[in-house]
Order: structure tokens, then C-alpha cells, then sequence
């Protein structure tokens, strides 16, 4: 375990934890000097938890503890190799898989922080995990620990693509995933797609833990469970569990009318659907005051559930001894 810092963030400490099935996983936490909160946040397709430094100091310096990590076939955890497990590679992963991970960093994180609201935050790739985590029936998550959450973040969520891949290139892959799940297949994505901050982009283009690949398998599992969330699963959304989807009017990666549909669906008491007009996929990494805009407005979010979770009154109990 190592602490590391930056001018412009929060510390955070690093961590090489196991998971469900023992595999290591490179973690990060930031840790608010007061926290009023805690924050599960789960990265999208081809990329790390690095590249959310930023935007994760911010969580942090306003009352909300961030735990985040490299998710299995991704990073650090299927690159580094002095640290990943031996059987960890890139793109090795399932949606089942990913799923179990998410149950798993939740009830890691009750424990850790059994004192404090917690909620789940995932993008893109993440985004449209951390949807299914509350709506699935295989694997479904425990009763409890879908209980223990107090509120849901999606951005950009991958639903369906801005502009799906062919149907026969998806038959015939879903057919090939069969029988080489762990094949890797080129999955780019042009990074003057990700935001309107040419910087940001050239970053993701030179940056050692992207590979702009997937495997047979999670491209299966990641396009088909996306689809599966906006025709059926939107019906399982917990009623009582807050709901908040942000998302780019301009998104040229994830479909932003599907993010849209998926929110007029889902029977949530409270939900709220946030524009970002002309806003592209990678909010975070968005110039001009967007970013800034972007995580005020799911730091906002998370303290307001957190305020009204403070203003319900106890049950009141009786005892039954007189």
C-alpha cells in the first residue's frame, strides 16, 4: 500500500486488494478529510481509473470518499505485470464477471465505511454496469447489498452505441466468442470523439495502460447487456433506489437518446436526467467549464440524498422490558 499526491489533488492511497474469486486488483481511494459519503465508481471500455484523478480530488475535498478501481482486463490490473494475477490478461473478462466484482467492492466498502451513505458511479462501459447492477436477474446482487446502496450515477452509459457495429460483425462474433472468449479484437475508438480538450485526447492516444482492444467475450457481454438494459431489464430498477444519468447531447461514442429512453423507462420515485449540451462522451475531461460543471453536478447530487438521509427521522423501536 503507497500514498501519492499531486498539486492539483486530493492524496490518495494505493492498494492491491483480491476480489471475489481472488483475483488482484489495482485500487485507488481518496479519502475526504470529513466524509459526509462514500462513492464506488466503475471505469468504462479500454481504460483506467487514472485517467480520473482530477475529478476524483474534487469528490473528495467536498465531504465524498472515493474508492475506484482498475476493472478485470483493464490497467493495471491485466497489465501490471510485477503486480496482476498470473491468470489476469487484457480484455479477459465477463459481464458476469464484472458484476460479481461490483457486489463485491460494495459489501468491501459497508464494511469499510459502515457509517456512510453509499453510492455506485460508473461510466460508459461502467456506466452501463453500474445500471444492470441494480436491474439483473443473473447474477442478481443479494438483496441487502443492492439495500446498502443510496443512489446510482450513470454517465454516458453504454447502452447502445452512437453508431452500432454491423449485425453481421455481431453474429458472427457473438458465434466466434463461443468458442474463444478471450480472443482479442480491435475495438477503437477515434479519441477526437472523447472530448472537445484535444490535450485530454492526445493523453488517452500515448497513455501505456489503453490498448484499444476488447475480447470476444466482453465486447459481447458489454453491446448485448447495454441492449438488454433499454428493451427489458429497465422493468427490475428498485423503485425506492435514487437514480441519476448524465449524460452529452453530442456524444459520438454511447447514444445519448438511449441514455434518454432507458430514463423515461425505468419506474424510479426519484430519478433525474442531466443534458450537457454539445457535451461529448468524457465529460470529466470537457474545457471551458464543463468539467467543473460535470462534477458539481453529481457531487450536488450525492450531498442532497445525503442531506435527506440525514433529515428522515429513526424508526422508533419500544423495548420490551418494562
Amino acid at each position: 500500500m503507497s500514498t501519492s499526491s499531486s498539486p492539483t489533488t486530493q492524496t490518495f492511497t494505493e492498494a492491491w486488494l483480491p476480489g471475489h474469486d481472488g483475483t488482484k486488483f489495482y485500487t485507488r481511494t481518496y479519502p475526504a478529510p470529513s466524509p459526509r459519503a462514500v462513492l464506488l465508481f466503475v471505469h468504462g471500455f479500454a481504460e483506467h481509473l487514472g485517467r480520473y484523478e482530477w475529478a476524483h480530488g474534487e469528490y473528495a475535498s467536498q465531504g465524498i470518499t472515493v474508492f475506484t478501481y482498475d476493472q478485470r482486463g483493464f490497467g493495471r490490473t491485466a497489465l501490471d505485470h510485477p503486480n496482476k494475477s498470473k491468470h489476469s490478461a487484457y480484455g479477459k473478462t465477463s459481464w458476469p464477471d464484472q458484476l460479481s466484482d461490483i457486489e463485491w467492492w460494495v459489501k468491501y466498502l459497508k464494511s469499510e465505511y459502515s457509517e456512510l451513505p453509499l453510492f455506485l458511479k460508473g461510466h460508459s462501459m461502467g456506466g452501463g454496469l453500474a445500471l444492470a447492477f441494480a436491474t439483473r436477474t443473473t447474477p442478481s446482487p443479494a438483496p441487502e447489498t443492492l439495500a446498502s446502496l443510496s443512489g446510482i450515477i450513470s454517465s454516458s452509459p453504454l447502452i447502445l452505441q452512437s453508431k452500432p457495429a454491423p449485425k453481421l460483425m455481431r453474429y458472427v462474433g457473438g458465434k466466434a466468442s463461443l468458442l474463444f472468449p478471450n480472443l482479442l479484437f480491435d475495438a477503437p475508438v477515434p479519441v477526437q470523439d472523447l472530448s472537445h480538450n484535444t490535450a485530454a485526447n492526445e493523453a488517452n492516444s500515448a497513455d501505456p495502460w489503453i490498448v484499444q482492444k476488447g475480447s470476444l467475450r466482453g465486447l459481447r457481454d458489454m453491446l448485448s447487456g447495454g441492449e438488454q438494459l433499454l428493451w427489458n431489464d429497465h422493468k427490475h430498477w428498485p423503485q425506492s433506489l435514487p437514480l441519476l444519468i448524465v449524460h452529452g447531447t453530442a456524444d459520438r461514442v454511447t447514444s445519448f437518446k438511449a441514455s434518454e429512453e432507458f430514463y423515461h423507462k425505468v419506474d424510479a420515485a426519484d430519478k433525474e436526467f442531466k443534458p450537457f449540451e454539445d457535451g461529448f462522451h468524457e465529460l470529466v475531461h470537457e474545457p471551458d467549464g464543463v468539467k467543473e460543471r460535470f462534477v458539481d453536478e453529481c457531487v450536488s447530487w450525492v450531498l442532497k440524498h445525503v442531506e435527506e438521509q440525514d433529515d428522515t427521522p429513526s424508526p422508533i423501536t419500544c423495548s420490551s422490558k418494562l
